[in-house]
């Protein structure tokens, strides 16, 4: 039995179809994130999308380190039959992608980060495991709903309620929660303060989709990718906040569907701009 659970979108996969396309969400989050994106921008690929060990319905023991975690997504793979796969990582999801390609690089065909989350400065890190280890949640739904959906642009605050139908619960003392263990997330903060990983050995291409109002995609990290994929990685810009694919899901579904089809990768909003901004 594996110790994840798995949320399923689309038909089996079939010879010529492309390899699934394995979906990893960030800390705090949780597989069925992944619902839109798999039925509406590439409904013809099989996707699984897994709850991380920590959170939702899978198992919350530790530990939680991402050895543990790139281990889980590989019984994963092995319990469904999944010999490779295509990944597309948000934020812890796309560090985790980038040491599953590294470890495991014959299983990767090729990984998209969504604004993934390695390499962040240690202060941040601390500031963001400080506020998860006093989080306590909502007194009510109707606040947890208000909070949620002023985090959002006005056109994605229906992803906010999706969101809490699956992911709130009321606790015992009262107080509404998302489902995910707050040590296994503190230990997540930690791990995207290391270096990047070495994608040396790693011989497929690459997707990095930046949220231009944010700063978790960081110097370290583009250096490193750019030094072990090259010409393999593509690069795109969306004038957004880190949920990309909740607040801009045509431009990211437009741009990860092609990237996982090997097609050509249009622009993102915020690179067209620097484009026509820029002399010459």
């Amino acid at each position: 039995m594996t110790r994840l659970t798995v949320h399923r979108y689309g038909p089996p996969a079939e010879p010529g179809a492309g390899v699934p396309i394995l979906a990893i969400h960030g800390v705090k989050g949780h597989g069925r994130r992944f619902r839109r994106l798999a039925e509406e921008a590439w409904p013809g690929r099989q996707t699984l999308a897994v709850d991380l060990r920590g959170h939702g319905d899978s198992t919350w023991d530790p530990p939680w380190d991402v050895a543990t975690h790139v281990a889980d997504l590989l019984e994963t793979l092995d319990a469904e039959g999944v010999r490779q796969v295509a990944v597309v990582g948000h934020s812890f999801g796309g560090c985790l992608a980038t040491h599953l390609a590294a470890a495991a690089s014959d299983r990767v065909e090729r990984f998209a980060l969504l604004d993934p989350a390695i390499a962040l400065p240690p202060a941040r890190s601390t500031a963001e495991a400080e506020e998860t280890r006093r989080d306590e949640g909502w007194p009510t739904r109707e606040a947890a709903r208000e909070a949620r959906r002023a985090d959002r642009p006005d056109h994605a605050k229906d992803v906010a309620d999706e969101d809490l139908a699956a992911h709130l619960r009321e606790d015992p003392d009262g107080r509404w929660r998302f489902r995910f263990s707050r040590p296994a997330v503190v230990v997540g903060w930690s791990e995207m303060a290391r270096p990047p990983v070495s994608l040396a050995g790693f011989h497929g291409h690459g997707l990095l989709l930046v949220a231009g109002r944010e700063e978790y995609v960081t110097p370290a990290l583009r250096s490193a990718l750019d030094r072990d994929l090259g010409p393999r990685l593509k690069v795109r810009t969306l004038d957004v906040g880190h949920m990309v694919f909740w607040d801009a899901f045509e431009a990211t579904a437009a741009i990860v569907t092609a990237f996982l089809a090997g097609a050509a990768v249009p622009a993102g909003d915020a690179d067209e701009a620097q484009a026509t901004a820029a002399p010459g």
